[in-house]
This record gives C-alpha cells, sequence and structure tokens, in this order.
C-alpha cells in the first residue's frame, strides 16, 4: 500500500476566503500582520487520513485570510527530525515566521537559515504566499437565469467589461469560451448559473452552477456535430479546469493578458482545427 500525506488549497481573492482540506498533512501556518510585530499561528485545519487509506470523507475548512498575511505550506521535512520531537519543530517554524521580513524570499531564507535544514532525513519543501485581494473594480460577476437568452447575455457582459479593462483583443477568444461554459452549465447543470471575470496577473473566466457532475472532456469523432466545447477551451485557454463548491461546481478557464508582440489564436481558425 502506498501512502501520501497532501493539503489543498482553493484560495478566493475576491472574498479572500480560503478553503482547505487535509488528508493527514501538516497543518498551514497563517502570518499576520500586527501593529506589534507579525503573530503567527497555525491554523485549525482537521488533519483527516493520508491518501492512499480510503473510506472517510475529507472535511473542509473555510478561512478568511487577513489582507497582507502571509501563508506558508511546508512538508514534515523542514520541521521534523530525530534529533528533536516533532511539536518542537513546529513550534520552532512559528518563532521563524514570526520574525521574519517582510519580502517573501527573504521569509524562506530566514526559515531555512534558522531552522535545522540540513540533516538530509527528508525532502523539504515550503511554499509561501501574501495575501492580496482583488479590487472591486478588476471583478465582473453576475447571475443568470436558466434560460437559452443566457448564453448571448454572457458573451454580451463578459465583452462589454473586457472593452472597460483595454482588453478588447481578447474579446473574440472569451466571447466563444465563455459561451462554451454557459451552455454546458444550461444543458447538464442545475440551479442558477453565476458568471465572474477576475483581472490579475491573467484574466480568469468562471462559471458557477448548482450541479456537483464535474465535466468531462472527450475527443468528439468527425462525424459528430457536437463534443468539442471542452476540447476548444483547452485549445484557446492558458489553462483551465473545475472544482466543487458547497451548492454545486465552478468551471474555469485562464486567458494570458496581451504584451503588445504575441497575437492570440484565432478563435475561427482553432474551431476548425477541432473537424
Amino acid at each position: 500500500m502506498y501512502l501520501a500525506t497532501c493539503v489543498y488549497a482553493v484560495y478566493d481573492a475576491v472574498t479572500r476566503r480560503c478553503t482547505f482540506a487535509n488528508a493527514g498533512h501538516l497543518p498551514p501556518v497563517l502570518v499576520e500582520p500586527g501593529d506589534s510585530g507579525q503573530l503567527a499561528l497555525m491554523l485549525d485545519v482537521p488533519p483527516g487520513l493520508p491518501l492512499g487509506v480510503g473510506g472517510e470523507p475529507f472535511e473542509d475548512v473555510e478561512i478568511e485570510l487577513p489582507e497582507g498575511a502571509l501563508l506558508a505550506l511546508y512538508t514534515d521535512g523542514l520541521v521534523e527530525s530525530r534529533d528533536h520531537p516533532l511539536e518542537e519543530g513546529l513550534n520552532a517554524f512559528v518563532r521563524a515566521l514570526g520574525d521574519a521580513p517582510p519580502a517573501l524570499e527573504d521569509v524562506c531564507d530566514h526559515v531555512l537559515n534558522t531552522l535545522d535544514t540540513h540533516h538530509g532525513e527528508d525532502d523539504i519543501a515550503l511554499l509561501m504566499a501574501r495575501v492580496e485581494g482583488l479590487p472591486a473594480e478588476h471583478v465582473g460577476d453576475w447571475k443568470l437565469p436558466r434560460d437559452p437568452k443566457s448564453v448571448g447575455r454572457a458573451r454580451e457582459l463578459a465583452c462589454d467589461k473586457l472593452r472597460a479593462w483595454d482588453l478588447e483583443p481578447l474579446c473574440d477568444t472569451a466571447e466563444l469560451l465563455v459561451s462554451e461554459l454557459v451552455t454546458n452549465a444550461l444543458r447538464y447543470g442545475e440551479g442558477e448559473i453565476r458568471l465572474r471575470l477576475l483581472l490579475d496577473r491573467t484574466l480568469v473566466c468562471e462559471v458557477w452552477d448548482g450541479s456537483f457532475v464535474q465535466p468531462r472532456r472527450r475527443r468528439a469523432r468527425d462525424t459528430d456535430e457536437g463534443g468539442r466545447g471542452l476540447q476548444l477551451v483547452g485549445l484557446l485557454s492558458a489553462a483551465w479546469g473545475s472544482r466543487r463548491t458547497p451548492r454545486g461546481k465552478t468551471v474555469w478557464f485562464e486567458l494570458a493578458l496581451p504584451d503588445g508582440e504575441t497575437e492570440p489564436m484565432d478563435a475561427a481558425e482553432a474551431l476548425l482545427s477541432l473537424f
């Protein structure tokens, strides 16, 4: 039997809320900024069973993270050693984070230099993230009824928002992919549909619905009239995926922002290439 521990986190930059699920891993650590210095604390995320054991569902926990806080994810090789108990290593890690300088790279260097990381007993991984919320003007958020007219309305809303963000070169691609996701939500989903655009280092589009059934990408035959929607999403986007929510699922795609040099793939050509 093979076992592995894992901690899984999904961060929503609009609400600054992060959902955690834990499979036997050590808890994440949050470093909160304060007037009298930084406060580092281990988050109360139920550990669950390691991957490979099976038989038990994983409990998820949603936590609102303060603006400017640091989130630390790490492996046990960083804090566990034959020379001291695990709890002692965890406490030393928390203290090191509380005394760390502000820059992320400096935080990592400080932690690695402070702790005993040269024992060579296990691999070491340390992932640090700064919590930053998206400003309201970088978010487009709409609810759509379960009506075929919502597909056209979604295209219109997306293009209007992209023009307002001076991202008109992305309109054709975004319009096509938004159509695909909203159509799938109408055809295979349940309940109200929600469309959300997020402008950050990339453009992220999310389509939410009330069904827990995850989308399944399939390869359509040359004679099929449909079935190419998710193939098209995968071809035209920088990344895409889906995740469950407490009330259904979210399907998303990501587009790189125009850099003035690289032309986005032509949507019509991409569509024709699937036949």
